[in-house]
């Protein structure tokens, strides 16, 4: 058992909460991050006891287009701040995780700046893919390059050279002895080579205890990446897309489906494929945007915190804020929040609430952590499972009706159950609890007993 097998992560965009220019003049810095450390002890209040937190480091613009690997973001501080920023989490409990991004740098980057200088005489040259001084591209560079996604401002890092892998092992080395990171993110890790990931792997085994390895992957079979000697966890889209378009088709047969196909991949183990789940980030559109009926953000929210996994939430989302993708940008998905405009949210937003009450249960239920999966219902719009861990069964029920539901479930062996969210008592009868669901909700439902009858 790691620290990142009882994870609950809330995700941060700085750039975006802390309003940074859109383009960096890389003037002297403006230390926009220390507006953050506001947002610890909320986050620590909603439950989660982990931060995703990322890009962060010098940039053109959005942050993916690094300038350099080792230095904070001028638009968002200095190295001190970011330095500060993770001691403060660690103080309060909670552990850090940066975004890598290893298969692309900006134009501005070190080694691309002399390429452009010294063409062929570069000793750079070969840190790229594909230059060829033949061509030409719409820069007017002279020569031509490998991309990522088509976008020239991405040049596409040759993981293949072995100074390339040095320097990036050496970023990796800098940023736990600089800042102590716990783990990385890594961007675009469908498309990183896996003798490369079989580097990072070795890094971050050497650097740190329990350093953690969590990848940017959008399809495929999820066991390519995720083994012991590459990546500890990847982005679990297909339950992303599942568990919106399940609500919104009022279609649990394909939540259910997509649990039980990557819970096989896993070997049927709880441990067997611990992805990194979300319902939202960014990159795609809120969760409260794509939601036809908003009333479906409680049992969306109750499966993204009971299911298989380590769970996530996106920065805001936990107000139910809007953030639709645009046709050129994504900067409504990622704006600029005000803490003290949210200072009272605890008290006075019903999304808060449920966030701060589902991240609590999950801290202090291992079984929804460790517990093996078992289908006990499912209808289009009823869906009930338990995760069973060290002889007890906790029990999950959502329904995703306009209408009440009532449920018969096969329990465990104790004398009744309590609903964490509803605070309802049930008792179990002839091997079964009895439970009535409102509308549009979601309850988990914990066993009576000394350790674990409370309502969190």
């Amino acid at each position: 058992m790691a620290w990142y097998d009882e994870a609950v992560f809330y995700h941060i965009y700085p750039l975006g909460l802390c309003d940074a220019p859109r383009e960096n003049t890389y003037a002297a810095p403006v230390h926009r991050l220390r507006d953050a450390f506001c947002w610890i002890t909320h986050i620590k209040k909603l439950g989660c006891n982990a931060i995703y937190i990322g890009p962060l480091f010098e940039s053109v613009g959005h942050g993916y287009e690094t300038t350099d690997y080792k230095k904070l973001d001028s638009r968002l501080g200095d190295n001190a701040d970011l330095t500060d920023f993770v001691s403060e989490c660690h103080t309060q409990g909670i552990r850090v995780i940066f975004d890598g991004v290893f298969n692309h740098v900006g134009r501005d980057f070190f080694a691309f700046k002399d390429l452009q200088a010294n063409r062929e005489g570069s000793p750079y040259r070969d840190w790229f893919c594909n230059v060829n001084f033949g061509g030409n591209n719409e820069y007017n560079d002279g020569f031509c390059y490998d991309n990522w996604g088509g976008y020239n401002l991405l040049v596409k890092l040759n993981q293949h050279n072995p100074a390339v892998r040095e320097y990036i092992c050496d970023v990796i080395r800098f940023w736990v002895s600089e800042f102590d990171v716990d783990g990385i993110r890594l961007d675009a890790a469908d498309v990183l080579d896996f003798d490369y990931m079989h580097m990072l792997r070795a890094v971050a085994n050497e650097v740190k205890p329990e350093f953690w390895l969590m990848g940017e992957v959008i399809h495929g079979d999820y066991t390519r990446w995720v083994n012991g000697d590459t990546l500890h966890a990847v982005t679990n889209y297909a339950l992303h897309k599942a568990l919106y378009s399940g609500h919104n088709d009022h279609n649990y047969f394909e939540i259910a489906h997509t649990v039980k196909r990557l819970y096989e991949m896993g070997g049927n183990r709880p441990d067997g494929l611990k992805l990194y789940n979300f319902v939202d980030n960014h990159d795609v559109e809120r969760i409260y945007t794509k939601l036809s009926n908003k009333a479906h953000f409680a049992p969306v929210h109750v499966l993204l915190y009971t299911l298989p996994g380590v769970p996530s939430v996106y920065y805001g989302s936990e107000f139910g804020i809007e953030g639709r993708k645009e046709a050129f940008s994504d900067a409504s998905l990622r704006p600029a929040l005000n803490y003290a405009d949210y200072a009272d949210a605890f008290e006075t937003n019903s999304y808060t609430r449920l966030i701060a009450a589902l991240g609590n249960a999950r801290q202090h239920t291992p079984a929804l952590s460790y517990g093996a999966y078992r289908e006990l219902l499912l209808t289009n719009r009823q869906y009930a499972f338990a995760r069973d861990y060290e002889g007890q069964s906790v029990l999950v029920s959502v329904n995703n009706d306009d209408q009440p539901a009532e449920l018969y479930l096969a329990a465990g062996n104790c004398a009744g159950y309590h609903g964490v969210l509803s605070g309802a008592h049930v008792p179990v009868e002839n091997g079964q609890i009895h439970v009535t669901l409102a509308a549009n909700s979601g309850d988990i439902w914990l066993p009576d007993t000394d350790a674990a009858d409370t309502r969190f």
